[in-house]
């Protein structure tokens, strides 16, 4: 079995640590109003509350009829060796009815310290993941097995996930509004203008508990 490897840059633990405690939609105001776009708006998390944070190892399949390919083209092993700590694994399968990721490989991820994994397409064991605690947003859940109908291609190199283009090494931040992918070049900056306008969605929120009101609100806070 032959897997393309692409070269993946290594993204900053310091860089990453900076957008925990950000929402997406907080983030999402940013990349919209830089025009870089990476908000997701069709994949959801397995269950509420999941959230993730981490630096994309990314990863390209294709899907074909059951027996279409050998068990051993699923490729999946090769995915999870590579997992380290901070890693949201980053699954493009085109949008598939079929699951390409269960609870054995949520163990399996989470022993290796990956973060979250997002894939356009299916996951299947959704409770077994929910009671591993393995923050997952996919498209669909499935309980159709992969195994002969998927076949890993690429990994660390560029995807397309919810149409939106990863590249391995860029950030990606997930909870239960949804998820956002930042470009590793546009981080750093991306990073500071969510985290200053974080701090003035708190500023709002206590000025509102002490009396104003959500109109003056909004023209005192040009970003709410």
């Amino acid at each position: 079995m032959t897997i393309h490897h692409g070269a993946r840059p290594a993204t900053s633990p310091k860089l990453i640590e900076a957008f925990k405690g950000l929402a997406t939609s907080t983030i999402g105001n940013v990349l919209d109003d830089l025009k870089i776009g990476g908000i997701g708006l069709n994949l959801r998390p397995v269950a509420a509350g999941m959230r993730f944070v981490g630096a994309a190892l990314t990863v390209k399949e294709v899907t074909g009829a059951q027996h279409a390919y050998k068990a051993s083209e699923f490729g999946l092993g090769a995915v999870i060796d590579l997992c380290q700590p901070m890693d949201v694994v980053v699954i493009d399968n085109g949008g598939q009815q079929v699951s390409t990721w269960g609870g054995v490989a949520s163990v399996a991820a989470v022993q290796n310290g990956a973060a979250g994994l997002v894939v356009d397409g299916g996951v299947r064991d959704a409770d077994e993941i929910i009671e591993l605690g393995f923050s997952v947003f996919s498209r669909h859940i499935v309980p159709l097995s992969g195994k002969t109908r998927v076949k890993v291609i690429e990994i660390n190199t560029t995807v397309k996930i919810d149409g939106i283009p990863v590249h391995a090494g860029d950030i990606i931040v997930g909870d239960s509004s949804g998820l956002v992918v930042i470009p590793l070049a546009r981080a750093a900056e991306v990073a500071r203008l969510a985290s200053e306008l974080e701090q003035q969605d708190r500023q709002a929120s206590e000025e509102i508990r002490k009396g104003l009101s959500f109109t003056e609100a909004l023209r005192k806070f040009a970003k709410l």
